[in-house]
């Protein structure tokens, strides 16, 4: 990693290892939370979908609005205020559980609360990359930000649950708070060049201008609608995921971690691989490895319907992650370069309401279709959407767009950026 970093600014490293340090305390306590409900509350499958339900729901109420405040306020700021509120709900559940008076109801409301504060970051740091760097420096910022990602989905969720085996549920808590407060003190000397003084205006005109944008430019059309129609698939996978390798594959415990860790150890070597992709296709080309990563997953899994064997589901979340980290490298960069700086947040939070809107959709699916058809119903409704994304990526603008410097910018920033 550090290669990379020596070629970047010093104020992008110090925001992107804030990042990995924000992004490893997310999944420890991702992680622990639910371990909580199970030890401390004995809580019931149907209670720990709510408290997957409290982490989730904020990106879909906020992330429009903290689109707007990202655009409008010191994205500084934003940054130390979304993880000023993490870090105070973590030390909040250490407090409540060293003190045994933590109950349910606070756990499901605090993980709520926190999530706020991720949901402020996720809109943000988008938001803040294209200041920090150059244009051509784009794809290799935003593929070290994704390598931290992907380390911290790795050894995130495993250290929580040593922790909470080996010193119990609140020491997760412990070191997740104190991750979050290095990475406010990384953001606490960060400079970041100011925006340019644009006119404030009504928040539906604001709202409307960033929708008409996102529409209107086809390369983000394709990026917001493929992102869609993917998660929806993915969730559709993940709702039922864990049943059918138990029940069907036959799957011990073990090796569905193993499987779901799969996608991680994915994600860390697509990262790491992308810059010889990028140099032997075209970005088009690079991006469009996602949706075909999606498809040959879902084509694996669906696989096993024939031939039910652990192995291919392995192979198939290890290209769920492959694929898809280097479609958020490839296009997270074409949205930065395109966007003007006056709209970055608002269309960063599109992107985040058309990821995390497809969920709900995919699960809720994927419940219908299993009453009827079953678990084999669901992989193979998932697998027609996977391949419905990737045509459509295939015969898009996207696919034919050479490098950053011919993505088709707008003539004017109607936002003053």
């Amino acid at each position: 990693m550090s290669s990379v970093t020596s070629k970047l600014p010093r104020s992008f490293v110090r925001v992107g290892w804030s990042g990995v340090l924000v992004q490893f305390a997310e999944q420890v306590s991702l992680a622990a939370a639910p371990l909580v409900a199970v030890l401390v509350f004995s809580a019931s499958p149907a209670q720990t979908a709510v408290l997957q339900v409290a982490h989730t729901l904020p990106f879909l109420l906020f992330a429009i609005p903290v689109g707007l405040l990202v655009d409008r306020l010191n994205r500084r700021t934003v940054l130390i205020v979304s993880e000023s509120l993490r870090a105070v709900t973590l030390a909040l559940t250490i407090v409540l559980l060293v003190t045994e008076v933590l109950t349910f109801p606070q756990l499901v409301l605090i993980g709520f609360l926190g999530a706020v504060g991720t949901v402020a970051f996720s809109v943000a740091m988008p938001a803040v990359v294209p200041q920090l760097v150059d244009r051509d420096q784009l794809i290799q910022a935003n593929r070290w930000v994704e390598l931290g990602r992907s380390a911290a989905l790795i050894a995130g969720p495993a250290s929580a649950g040593l922790l909470a085996s080996w010193l119990g549920a609140s020491s997760a808590f412990v070191v997740a708070t104190t991750l979050c407060v290095l990475g406010i003190l990384l953001l606490l000397r960060l400079d970041i060049p100011p925006q340019s003084g644009a006119p404030r205006r009504p928040i539906l005109r604001d709202l409307r201008e960033a929708a008409r944008f996102g529409w209107s430019i086809p390369v983000l059309r394709t990026i917001i609608l493929t992102s869609f129609v993917f998660n929806i698939g993915w969730f559709i996978i993940q709702a039922i995921f864990v049943v059918y390798a138990v029940d069907i594959l036959l799957m011990t415990p073990v090796h569905v971690g193993y499987a779901l860790a799969a996608s991680g150890v994915g994600m860390a070597v697509g990262a790491a691989v992308s810059p010889a992709i990028t140099r032997r296709l075209s970005l088009g080309g690079a991006a469009l490895l996602g949706p075909l990563g999606g498809f040959g997953a879902a084509l694996a899994l669906a696989a096993t319907l024939v031939a039910p064997t652990s192995v291919l589901a392995m192979l198939s979340y290890f290209l769920f992650g492959f694929g898809p980290v280097i479609w958020a490298i490839t296009t997270t960069s074409i949205r930065q370069a395109i966007t003007p700086v006056g709209m970055l947040g608002r269309v960063s939070s599109l992107l985040v309401v058309a990821t995390y809107g497809a969920r709900p959709v995919g699960a809720a699916l994927a419940a219908l279709v299993s009453v009827f058809w079953g678990t084999t119903g669901c992989l193979l409704l998932a697998t027609a959407l996977f391949a419905a994304q990737l045509l459509y990526v295939a015969l898009s603008p996207l696919a034919k767009l050479r490098s950053l410097q011919g993505a088709a910018a707008p003539s004017s920033d109607p936002s003053g950026g």
